[in-house]
């Protein structure tokens, strides 16, 4: 199926091309991969074992964005990048009319389950492979991004958001950030935050000239230079 290309920006990454989606998804076509980040499946149950309560319709929510954007792409590969379930009971505690629709994504594609600081054991009672990290053509996928120049590196972990001002109004929007060697992937997951790429975390992360960041705006996406970018 031909993607929304008016939902989504193209980049390029090592020399692979990729399209940025709108939802947060990213989608190599050459590759026919689509990888997501941060998905935090069961977040609300977690939170609810642990007495502190928030509404638990996150699982619903993050799984029929994901069932719409594989829908859309179809792709042979899917990579799961990490903090694919809130914590390590998540997979196996996860009531059994998602597990089926989480089933039924996975079946006949190559799925990759990367682990995750908050799941770093195999996912109990799904299916797919568990694996640390893997390298597919000149991309390396993982959770959490290395210390030091890396190329190919897709990670997620970070949540990164972007700022700007203009006219007086301040926009903050969850993003893709990259400088066209890494790309850190933005959190797919309904009850995930952000945090500015400007914060001391991503320091060291990204060639400062040659840094972007690919906006999640509510009807497309845009891709704006670092320098654009303000802190907060």
């Amino acid at each position: 199926m031909t993607p929304r290309a008016t939902l989504s920006e193209t980049i390029e990454i090592e020399g692979e091309t990729a399209l940025c989606d709108r939802s947060g998804a990213l989608y190599f076509p050459a590759l026919d991969l689509l990888a997501v980040s941060d998905l935090h499946l069961e977040k609300g149950a977690a939170f609810a074992r642990r007495q502190q309560l928030i509404p638990p319709y996150d699982t619903a929510a993050t799984l029929a964005r994901l069932a719409e954007v594989i829908a859309i792409y179809d792709p042979g590969i899917v990579v799961s990048l990490g903090d694919s379930f809130h914590d390590s009971a998540g997979a196996a505690l996860m009531p059994g009319i998602f597990r089926a629709e989480l089933s039924a994504l996975i079946a006949g594609r190559d799925w990759f389950w990367i682990a995750g600081n908050h799941d770093p054991d195999a996912p109990e009672g799904v299916d797919g492979e568990s694996v640390q990290e893997i390298a597919i053509g000149p991309l390396v996928f993982r959770h959490e991004p290395s210390r030091g120049p890396t190329p190919g590196e897709i990670a997620g972990h970070l949540h990164p958001g972007a700022r700007l001002v203009a006219r007086g109004r301040s926009v903050r929007r969850r993003c893709f950030a990259g400088d066209g060697r890494r790309l850190i992937m933005p959190a797919f997951g309904a009850y995930t935050g952000m945090l500015n790429v400007l914060d001391r975390a991503y320091a060291g992360l990204f060639d400062a000239d040659g840094l972007f960041a690919c906006m999640l705006g509510r009807q497309r996406v845009y891709k704006v230079t670092g320098s654009v970018l303000r802190p907060g």
